[in-house]
Order: structure tokens, then C-alpha cells, then sequence
């Protein structure tokens, strides 16, 4: 339908809801086809260079556009001859008329089209980069600030022991911190493509220099230099490898795994009522009950996990179905999924800082699950005072597991308060005052190395992965 509105056409959530302008930039049609021209400026610099017919005057005609794109007459021209890059191509030579036989010389349409994917890819790694840093950075003052107020730990989400609100958000951080190393890793290996040709063989170029294989060396090099790159890959067929994709969505798919696990995590904890996510003044938490309180930003974290998660297949299927030196099914599938992802990560990572900002606790209620458990948690340290005072162990033990269990059922069946401590005192056998079993239930005293942990990670781990990284995002963001 011709004369739609931007009502009656679909446009992606990511464009409207969830990603940031500087990731969309990065994915856009401006960015992309003003890389394109920065690629066949520095290919036409370096021809000029190695000798071939190309002067100074032309590359600096192609200086002059390279950002003024005339996108009306690329895409009347796509019109005609279906081909995007040729489009693009002719529409740079209407604005320079002088280079215009010059450009593209030699090169392949993944010559624009691949090196411009590596580019993004970079770039849009490093913008990943920036924001988890900055998660770190807000979760490592909490983990600090909180480093030794007592919890409860779970393990199958039954209370085990005590931990620290603080200790627990080191593993949050942890695992960001390893999908960082992951994409830092993934990006100090990446190679630009360079001018491989058709079939990776660089023959047009063999032609242009005459079979100067040093000249044509060279031209991959003094481009790879000016875009930034220590290097292009070795070898290649027409593209660069799909495996690449799928490397970097893997690093992307672990992001979003390690942000689902700390949205679930603080999901929960807000059902306990330990710790919530930001709830602004006037914010609706629900149409039909007022009073809720519901987890809207870690829930929207864990939706949009899921996608990427799930999103991150698509670059395995396509790097294990091309065909010898390239097919093009790639194409149409790669346009949305990695882009897809990358928006999607930076979404995620949107809401996260968000909610790491402005996490709130409530140590009262803390607290008070905390003395509701202790006394099980406590009977280990109970039966070894008892014993060192000249108990039975074995005795001991099996009378505070008929103890514990009869205190559970009081609590569980009556829903009365958990009489433990009194069971024990006025049991004999133990020998051991109320008030002698409450001076151990100090919470401080079953966190165990919690807090020295949280003290040493921050300062092995984080401070020096967040040296590297000393920019503080503060741009608005949308969630």
C-alpha cells in the first residue's frame, strides 16, 4: 500500500522500545553505506599508492561525498538493475564524475558489503562492551555496600545456609565478567576480509598489478590499516566465514543468559520482598490490584533473553550450510539475526543498568527470614558445643532431627512460630540454656568467608577489568 502511514506498517519493538539510538545507528542504512564509501576510499587510496591508474584528485573527489549520501538515486537505480551495491556505486559516481571510473576497481560486492559487517561488528561489540562494563560497575558498589549483611543461600530453592546480599551479587557480576572476556577475546582475533575477490583468489587483482603478488599483499594491508584492523584474514572464499557470526552471537547469547539469570534471581527476591528493582512515583504496577509491586524490567530483561538465546542459532545454521565459496542464503537470514542480536543485547543491557542503579533492600525483612531459618541452620554448631561439654554425638543428632522436624510441622501445620530454640533448651539431654543457644544465633556467624570474598573479587577482578573501561555510560536510556 502505497501512501501507508507509520501506523499501518510494522516496525520493529527494537526501533521503538527497546534499543538505544547509538545501536540502532550502527545497524542503520546511513552507517552502512557511508562505511561502503570509506571502503572504496581506501581502496582507491591504496591503488593509488601501488601504482595503478588512480590520482590523488579522484580520491579526494570520493573524500569530499563520502558522508552526503544520495539515497534517492541509489535506490532508483536499485529499481532498475536489482543490485544494491552497483546501485550505490552509480549513485557515488553522479557525485563524482571524476572518480567515477575508478570505483569499486578490482573488488567484489562482499568487498563493501562483508568488510562493512566485520566494521559493525566491532564497533557494536565494543558498544556491548562499554554497557556491561557499567553493569559491573553498579553491581560492584552494591556487592561492596552490602558485602556483609546475612541472607538466605538456597540450593534448590530451599533455604541451605547463610550468604551476604553482597556475596550473592558477585556471581551476578562473575558471569558478565566472563562474557566480557569472552567478547573481548573473540574481538582481538577479528580480521577484516580485505579485496579477496569473487572466489577469495584475488585474481582481478593479480590482473590490475600484473601479477605483483607483493602490490597485491600490500593493497590488503594499507586497507586493513586505515580501517582500524591489525590485519585481514588469510584465506577465505568470497566471504568472510559465517563461523565469525556465530562466534560473536554465542558471546551475545551469553550475555543474555547471564542477564535472564540475574532478572530471575531478583524476580524472586522481590516476591520475597528482599530486594526490588526500581519502581518509579506514579508507576502502575498493576490494572486491577493497586497495591503490586510487579518486577516489569527484570521480566522484560528475561523476554528479551529468550529471543536472543534463541536468535543466536541462526549464524551456526547458516556457517554450516554454505556452499564452497558462498551462496547467498545467507544473506537475507544474516540482515535480521545478527542485528537482531546485537540490538537485543543492547536492550538488555539498557534495563540492567537501569535496574542495577537503583536496586533497593530492605534488611528488616532480611533479616527476619533469616532468624526464621537459622535455628535448623544452627543445630550443626549447637550438637558441637553440646559435645565438646561431653555429649553423645549420635544421640545428640538424632534428637535434633526430632526436634527440628516437630518444629517444622509447628510451623508448617499451625502456621505458629518456629520453637526450636525452646525445644532444645528444655530437652536434657543437650544440657544448654535459651539463652546460651541465642547468643549463637548471630547471623554473622554462618556467612562463612562471604564477605572477605566479595572483598577480594572486587579487587582482583573488577577493578582491574573496570580500568579498562573507566567511561561511565550516562546517555539516556530508554526502558
Amino acid at each position: 500500500m502505497d501512501g501507508q502511514t507509520t501506523r499501518e506498517k510494522y516496525i520493529s519493538p527494537f526501533s521503538t522500545r527497546y534499543a538505544s539510538e547509538e545501536m540502532q545507528y550502527l545497524f542503520s542504512d546511513t552507517h552502512k553505506f557511508r562505511t561502503w564509501r570509506r571502503l572504496w576510499i581506501a581502496l582507491a587510496r591504496a591503488e593509488h599508492a601501488l601504482g595503478l591508474p588512480v590520482t590523488e584528485e579522484q580520491v579526494a573527489e570520493l573524500e569530499a561525498h563520502r558522508d552526503d549520501i544520495n539515497f534517492d538515486v541509489a535506490e532508483a537505480r536499485e529499481r532498475e538493475v536489482r543490485h544494491d551495491v552497483m546501485s550505490h556505486v552509480y549513485a557515488y559516481g553522479v557525485q563524482c564524475p571524476k572518480a567515477e571510473p575508478i570505483i569499486h576497481l578490482g573488488a567484489t560486492s562482499c568487498y563493501v558489503g562483508d568488510n562493512t559487517d566485520v566494521i559493525v561488528l566491532r564497533d557494536a561489540s565494543r558498544l556491548i562492551l562499554k554497557k556491561a562494563a557499567q553493569v559491573v560497575r553498579q553491581l560492584g558498589a552494591f556487592a561492596k555496600e552490602w558485602r556483609d549483611l546475612p541472607c538466605l543461600a538456597y540450593t534448590h530453592l530451599q533455604p541451605a545456609q547463610l550468604t551476604t546480599v553482597g556475596k550473592r551479587a558477585t556471581l551476578w557480576i562473575y558471569e558478565l565478567v566472563q562474557d566480557m572476556e569472552a567478547l573481548e577475546d573473540r574481538l582481538g582475533k577479528l580480521l577484516l576480509l580485505g579485496s579477496k575477490g569473487t572466489t577469495g583468489t584475488q585474481a582481478s587483482f593479480m590482473e590490475l598489478f600484473e601479477g605483483d603478488e607483493g602490490k597485491v599483499k600490500a593493497l590488503e594491508d594499507m586497507i586493513a590499516r586505515e580501517m582500524d584492523f591489525p590485519g585481514c584474514v588469510p584465506v577465505s572464499g568470497q566471504t568472510y566465514s559465517r563461523k565469525v557470526d556465530a562466534y560473536f552471537l554465542a558471546c551475545l547469547s551469553g550475555f543474555a543468559q547471564s542477564a535472564y539469570k540475574f532478572a530471575n534471581d531478583l524476580r524472586l527476591l522481590q516476591s520475597f520482598e528482599e530486594v526490588e528493582e526500581p519502581f518509579e512515583k506514579k508507576q502502575i504496577g498493576s490494572s486491577a490490584m493497586p497495591y503490586k509491586r510487579n518486577p516489569m524490567r527484570c521480566e522484560r530483561i528475561c523476554a528479551l533473553a529468550r529471543y536472543v538465546i534463541s536468535d543466536a542459532a541462526n549464524p551456526a545454521h547458516t556457517a554450516a550450510t554454505q556452499w564452497f565459496e558462498r551462496t547467498l542464503d545467507d544473506s537475507a537470514n544474516r540482515r535480521i539475526a545478527v542485528a537482531e542480536a546485537f540490538l537485543g543485547v543492547d536492550a538488555i543491557l539498557n534495563i540492567y543498568i537501569n535496574v542495577t542503579g537503583a536496586l533497593v533492600v530492605y534488611p528488616k525483612v532480611i533479616r527476619r527470614r533469616v532468624m526464621e531459618k537459622l535455628p535448623f541452620m544452627a543445630t550443626e554448631n549447637i550438637m558441637m558445643r553440646c559435645v565438646k561439654a561431653g555429649g553423645d554425638r549420635q544421640a545428640l543428632h538424632e534428637a535434633l532431627r526430632v526436634h527440628s522436624q516437630a518444629a517444622a510441622s509447628r510451623v508448617k501445620l499451625e502456621g505458629a512460630e518456629n520453637d526450636l530454640v525452646r525445644r532444645i533448651a528444655a530437652d536434657p539431654l543437650f544440657g544448654i540454656t535459651e539463652e546460651e543457644i541465642l547468643a549463637v544465633l548471630d547471623p554473622a556467624l554462618y556467612t562463612g568467608r562471604a564477605a572477605s570474598q566479595t572483598d577480594e573479587f572486587l579487587a582482583g577482578v573488577v577493578e582491574p577489568l573496570l580500568a579498562r573501561y573507566p567511561d561511565t555510560v550516562t546517555s539516556e536510556l530508554k526502558v
